[in-house]
């Protein structure tokens, strides 16, 4: 194959795609349409550009993130071991400054000698041989158009939501407490705490307080609006009952306001959003309240009086394919080998698992340039059981799906969870040991063809 890979998209996916082919000796072409052509959700032309949170989960091996996090470095990931340098303190998770992580892929893949960064939109799926598209949930109508054309069938969309980011310098801390749950010491989450009262208080307001009307680009599809259960706006939330919030985000549990030595009634938590501590992520707090009323709302919290906001929440439509009626657990396209699909758009949710699927991409479309089958992963693998789930959930049906446990095979007998995790993870990494992907004969290092 004498010209270059193209991969559509420089998001997580693309991005970690694209790295992996050249390292395997390919020349890559990564067209990203940004800044040309912006999207409702983007805010630079960086690739890798997190846009919801800038957390990509637990490190802690029994949970999802943490077993994925393993199976990624494992599996040598190019963009897990960016954001571990672009670290900012979160307790047992892993979350990064988004500028430098966004900085750091963009300049290696910037500086890559096979890859070469096409800044145009790609208004149809190419015909080379080999093809990753990971043009997210927010395709372009063009592509998008071309990929129905494709599918043959129109895509399924639903609502992702974007938390609100507030300055440290503007909490008041005589009321906010450092903390994580059930951890001692000071811990690395802002908490605001709300007794009974204040919490009623909130809810009303977040009831009656006023919306965004969706913007044309999300209502031009027959099942919008749509929202995805793990990300739920607040207001949504809300609506469902009273404790819905108390019992979700604004959980209490496992953390004590020193004021009183008691556990609050709800509490708001606030994540370090970037590397020098000057942000605060409000985690869980997604919404699509108007951003006057936004603002006003989010000050009724204690300690949050006078919070100066860096960024207020948003909601913007993101567009997946019915995957298990037209990809294999491998991500490649059941009738058209050779093209693969990654990120977002297949169903994948969650940062990781983006990151994960084009890595999955990348190791099918180096199976095909070496003339071979390209082989998924265990089902017994996290990383596997998600591509699987996406492959062959029911069509019609089919939800986005975040890499958790209860995608792998169960265990023989019945044991504490703690231990059942245990033995799922050490499972999960001898199997991804044992396993072998379809060996590439290694290529000279040359500049693509002009």
């Amino acid at each position: 194959m004498e010209h270059p890979i193209p991969v559509l998209g420089a998001g997580l996916a693309g991005s970690e795609a694209a790295w992996q082919i050249a390292e395997a000796g390919f020349a890559v072409k990564l067209f990203e349409m940004r800044p040309h052509v912006p999207t409702p959700a983007h805010r630079t032309p960086l690739c890798a550009e997190l846009v919801c949170s800038n957390s990509l989960g637990s490190n802690l091996p029994d949970r999802g993130g943490g077993l994925l996090q393993m199976e990624l470095e494992a599996l040598d990931c190019r963009l897990l071991a960016v954001a571990r340098e672009s670290a900012v303190p979160a307790g047992s998770a892993l979350a990064v400054d988004r500028d430098i992580f966004a900085e750091k892929v963009t300049r290696a893949l910037e500086t890559h000698p096979l890859i070469e960064i096409v800044r145009e939109e790609a208004p149809r799926v190419p015909d080379d041989p080999v093809v990753v598209v990971a043009t997210g949930p927010l395709t372009s109508p063009a592509l998008a158009a071309d990929l129905q054309r494709l599918a043959g069938r129109e895509h399924l969309a639903f609502f992702d939501a974007i938390a609100p980011v507030v300055t440290v310098e503007s909490l008041n801390t005589a009321i906010i407490f450092r903390a994580s749950r059930r951890e001692e010491g000071v811990g690395d989450y802002w908490n605001a705490p709300l007794d009974r009262n204040q919490y009623k208080n909130f809810i009303g307001a977040l009831l009656e307080a006023s919306t965004h009307a969706p913007k044309e680009f999300e209502t031009d599809h027959p099942e919008a609006p749509r929202f995805f259960e793990r990300c739920l706006p607040i207001e949504v939330l809300a609506a469902r009952g009273l404790e819905s919030l108390r019992f979700g985000p604004m959980r209490p549990v496992g953390l004590t306001d020193p004021r009183t030595g008691e556990l609050p009634w709800a509490v708001l938590q606030m994540r370090q959003e970037n590397l020098s501590g000057t942000l605060a992520n409000l985690v869980g707090f997604q919404t699509h309240v108007r951003h006057g009323d936004q603002e006003a709302l989010l000050r009724m919290i204690p300690g949050m009086e006078d919070a100066e906001f860096a960024r207020l929440g948003s909601i913007h439509r993101n567009t997946f394919l019915d995957s298990p009626r037209l990809l294999e657990p491998t991500l490649e396209w059941r009738e058209r080998p050779g093209l693969f699909m990654a990120g977002q758009i297949t169903g994948m949710e969650g940062y990781l698992g983006n990151i994960g699927s084009g890595l999955l991409a990348a190791h099918g479309a180096l199976a095909r340039l070496a003339g071979g089958e390209p082989e998924p992963l265990p089902r017994t693998t996290l990383l596997g059981a998600l591509a699987l789930h996406v492959a062959r959930s029911p069509s019609g049906s089919f939800q986005p799906m975040k890499a958790h446990f209860g995608l792998l095979p169960p265990l023989a007998g019945k044991m504490p969870k703690s231990e059942r995790r245990k033995k799922l993870g050490e499972r999960s990494m001898d199997a991804l040991a044992s396993h072998r992907q379809n060996p590439l004969p290694p290529r000279p290092r040359t500049a693509p063809a002009e």
